[in-house]
């Protein structure tokens, strides 16, 4: 009885410590290309002397994070297949056919 109680504890342990990870890389999914582009954009508004650049980068950067958060979770939809691939690997069974 207290083995089947440590299993059942393990397996909710490994499903709160996959969340997390998932909550983790979505986090950095979407900051990383804000904080980078936005930097990049303040390094060259100082540059240039303009005020503009980096209100454009930063934007940019939200942009970019939010596909890599969204072809993220896409691939977690589908389980890890890449549907390139897959539609690869069908063609070349139906070839073989």
């Amino acid at each position: 009885m207290k083995y089947n109680f440590l299993i059942v504890k393990r397996n909710q342990d490994r499903k709160v410590i996959r969340a997390l990870s998932m909550l983790t890389q979505f986090t950095i999914f979407l900051l990383v290309p804000i904080i980078g582009m936005g930097a990049l954009g303040y390094l060259l508004d100082r540059k240039f002397g303009t005020k503009w650049i980096a209100i454009l980068f930063f934007f940019i950067g939200a942009v970019a994070g939010f596909n890599n958060i969204y072809r993220y979770a896409m691939n977690i939809i589908q389980g890890g297949k890449n549907p390139e691939e897959h539609n690869e690997s069908e063609s070349v069974s139906e070839k073989k056919k």
